[in-house]
């Protein structure tokens, strides 16, 4: 009976030992194949999205990345603005027969189109050339003989500035100039009556003006200027000698002009 008790707990500690080694194998093995599953498992890539292809060009009214920011030495511009005259008939004098009267010169405001050319020398000086023509009807005011239609003229002033600009390569960039203004009357035209003939020199003189550039979009820009221009004019109306009146005027027209307009830089 001992012996068979002895045989009996001998099995059961043989099954349990076998029991155990079962189990150990089976924990060793199942890394082995999650490993290889994770192995042979497809290995998905992020392919980045093909770049989109570019042509190169950038539009008229386009702001790209090779547009240059504000203006510099190197740019050449053109303006087109609308330009007001404003003649502001400082210290007139009127002569009857070579004797001096009382009475004032008066001369009309003009609104015209200007074209306007400029370069710049360096980022902050730059030239500029202004071609406008503009027509105004002039008249002698509180004369002996009343008001005095004396005719038209147009004048032709291109003037030439040079300019300190204050922030180059900036979109907003103000500046001042000096210059200067030769006057050329054309197209003069009596009013008749007691004016039968009508001359006005060529005359000329400084200027000063101030304004500023913005750029709007690409190569286009805006910009505003005021000119104070200090000119003369000296006028005849009617030849000495011929028996008629002889009118002689000066009159310092000084004119303040101011302009605004779109310029596009090359």
């Amino acid at each position: 009976m001992v012996k068979f008790r002895s045989l009996l707990t001998a099995m059961v500690a043989g099954v349990a030992a076998l029991s155990g080694t079962a189990k150990a194998q089976t924990t060793q093995a199942a890394p082995a194949t999650s490993n290889a599953a994770y192995v042979n498992a497809p290995v998905v890539s992020q392919i980045p999205a093909a770049p989109r292809p570019s042509s190169g060009h950038c539009g008229l009214f386009e702001t790209c990345a090779n547009t240059k920011i504000g203006l510099g030495k190197g740019d050449f511009l053109i303006r087109l603005s609308a330009l007001g005259v404003m003649p502001e008939d400082r210290d007139s004098k009127v002569w009857l027969n070579g004797t001096a009267i009382p009475g004032r010169i008066k001369t009309t405001r003009q609104v015209m189109p200007e074209l306007t050319f400029e370069y710049f020398f360096t980022d902050n000086i730059s030239i500029d050339l202004i071609a406008a023509s503009t027509r105004h009807e002039v008249a002698a005011e509180g004369t002996p003989y009343g008001k005095i239609d004396v005719g038209s003229a147009w004048v032709l002033p291109p003037t030439v500035t040079l300019a300190w600009h204050f922030r180059p390569h900036k979109r907003f960039n103000p500046y001042l100039g000096v210059g200067g203004t030769l006057a050329w009357f054309h197209n003069v035209s009596p009013a008749g009556g007691l004016v039968q003939k009508l001359n006005v020199g060529v005359t000329g003189g400084p200027s000063v003006n101030a304004g500023f550039d913005y750029q709007l979009v690409g190569n286009w820009f805006f910009n505003f200027d005021v000119k104070q221009m200090f000119i003369r004019m000296h006028a005849w109306a009617n030849d000495r000698g011929t028996g008629g009146a002889f009118i002689k005027a000066h009159d310092s027209l000084d004119p303040t002009v101011v302009g605004a307009g779109i310029e596009y830089r090359f």
